[in-house]
């Protein structure tokens, strides 16, 4: 009788060699986020909102800017870029970190969209007594300050939005950003594969949202990889990768209703999202001012700080002149 050779590994063998291996990474993952947590300290405050640990910054006087970072960042993006350091000499400038960004909760009792997203802003900012700022969204930000003015655009001085998405297009990262929020499967790549492979392509990611320019040293030096990496925060992106579309179709049919000030800024050489959105939405909403920057990219407002103040200074003065009459 001819004996067949045992394969050298069973089945149940690979399968308990890759539940041991998904559990180190998992521990892997866990320790590295508590420590860097612990090594990058809040910078700003706390507040309770509708059941939320909000954390965001308030420094300078004048009228009130708000600050609303994109996917992958957190709130003090706008300090690395230069934005908040020119603004807070003439402005109270508040920068929130958006849910599940930074050190801000994001509760599962509730889906994350813009509008929700919106809402808890609009509430924060009732609370510190901010009356008709000026709301700069950045990427995924000016979703949530365009979903802000479809709530109530008197509340509201007006919008500066930068590099944002507008329109409904087909988009593969919404579909790879779903894989992630799934349940049970989603749980087990945020907290394993997912950020190990995220570490991998951070740099190929950095080099991505600047093109065509180089990517900054400042940003190189500020950003934190752990921290946008952590289980947590992978979690939040994902989530508002998948609710993107969905945000902006809900939005679209206010466009046409929007009558405040809108100032928006788009790099010539963006690949995350080509400027035709910011050219769509000046083209739907009357009145609104698109400005392009050459030998930018996503990140625009890295060189373009000082064209993003003063965007501010000039929604200021449109708004001036329209609660006036």
């Amino acid at each position: 009788m001819k004996l067949h050779p045992r394969p050298a590994f069973s089945f149940a063998t690979v399968l308990a060699a890759s539940a041991t291996t998904l559990a180190v990474l998992a521990a892997a993952n866990h320790l590295m986020a508590r420590r860097t947590e612990r090594t990058y300290s809040p910078e700003g405050k706390f507040m309770e909102v509708d059941g939320l640990r909000l954390h965001f910054t308030d420094r300078g006087a004048g009228r009130p800017v708000v600050l609303i970072h994109g996917n992958m960042v957190c709130g003090n993006d706008f300090d690395t870029s230069g934005v908040a350091e020119i603004l807070r000499h003439s402005h109270r400038v508040i920068i929130f970190d958006r849910p599940g960004f930074g050190y801000s909760s994001r509760p599962n009792d509730r889906i994350w969209t813009a509008d929700q997203q919106a809402q808890l802003l609009s509430k924060a900012l009732q609370q510190l007594d901010v009356v008709r700022p000026v709301i700069v969204g950045h990427s995924w930000g000016t979703i949530v300050a365009l979903a802000m003015a479809a709530r109530d655009q008197t509340a509201i001085a007006g919008l500066v939005l930068v590099s944002g998405y507008y329109v409904k297009t087909i988009r593969l990262d919404t579909l790879t950003a779903a894989v992630a929020t799934l349940p049970v499967i989603g749980t087990i790549l945020r907290h394993t594969i997912s950020p190990f492979v995220s570490w991998l392509t951070m740099p190929m990611t950095k080099k991505a949202l600047f093109w065509p320019a180089r990517v900054p040293k400042r940003f190189d030096e500020k950003f934190s990889t752990a921290m946008a990496l952590r289980p947590s925060q992978i979690k939040a992106m994902s989530q508002d990768g998948a609710l993107m579309i969905p945000s902006v179709i809900a939005l679209a049919e206010h466009y046409a209703k929007l009558e405040l000030p809108i100032a928006l800024i788009a790099g010539a050489g963006d690949k995350v999202v080509f400027k035709s959105n910011s050219e769509k939405l000046e083209q739907a909403v009357e009145g609104s001012a698109l400005v392009v920057v050459s030998d930018a990219g996503h990140m625009v407002h890295y060189q373009a700080a000082q064209q993003v103040a003063e965007a501010v200074g000039t929604i200021i003065h449109k708004a001036a002149t329209r609660f006036a009459t």
